[in-house]
């Protein structure tokens, strides 16, 4: 799934990068408020994460202008610990959650998984899961209707991942390849077909549906199937 956060402290972008990339989450950082207010309009990111204080746009403006355009886009902010007035101005303007500063890395990906399983499945709580497929994201493995638990690649859990988020829903081959790499990625559209076939080898053939012409589609298996 694609992230984007708007942070103006390159030190904290980047520990916040690095650790998001090692969760299987592409990460675009941008330091200015005046181009986060303009990316945060695009469709290919999953949720943005967001520091109040920024030159250009602040925090709360962008957020402000977000939600008056009726954007949906899931977002935690990120605060000082102390302030209770900027938390509850950043949930007042329409953030999901927030954070306090300074955190644990290890506590903003909790967060993150949480909104995005909030914002996608409707459900406050559990892991990801369809049917008899669950995914087990801090362990990078797919527990299958029979308990098996089996490990996945990177590549295959973020492509999990990000087909869950949206079950039910097609995806193009663009938007699955929009999740799965950085924008300076060559772009190679057959790729997604092998990750696709890869992953159906280790679920099962039913779970993922070809709809041609259009893209790919996970959701329970029909009886028998």
């Amino acid at each position: 799934m694609r992230v984007l956060l708007i942070e103006d402290n390159a030190q904290v972008c980047e520990s916040i990068r690095h650790h998001l990339e090692g969760e299987g989450f592409i990460v675009d950082v941008v330091h200015d408020g005046l181009v986060g207010v303009e990316m945060g309009q695009e469709p290919h990111y999953a949720v943005a994460i967001l520091d109040l204080g920024l030159p250009g746009y602040s925090g709360l403006e962008i957020l402000r202008q977000w939600r008056r355009a009726r954007n949906p886009l899931p977002v935690i902010v990120l605060t000082a610990r102390n302030s209770w007035k900027e938390r509850v101005e950043g949930i007042d303007a329409g953030a999901d959650d927030y954070l306090g500063k300074p955190f644990h890395l290890e506590e903003l990906t909790s967060r993150l998984r949480a909104l995005l399983r909030r914002a996608h499945t409707k459900t406050q709580q559990g892991a990801l899961h369809v049917g008899g497929l669950t995914l087990d994201e801090p362990r990078r493995k797919v527990v299958l209707a029979d308990g098996r638990s089996v490990a996945l690649s990177a590549m295959e859990f973020k492509l999990l991942r990000c087909l869950l988020l949206n079950r039910n829903r097609v995806l193009s081959k663009e938007q699955l390849f929009s999740h799965l790499y950085h924008e300076d990625a060559q772009p190679d559209l057959p790729i997604i077909e092998t990750h696709v076939m890869r992953l159906r080898k280790k679920i099962g053939e039913g779970w993922i549906q070809t709809v041609r012409g259009h893209g790919y589609r996970l959701s329970e298996p029909e009886t028998g199937a």
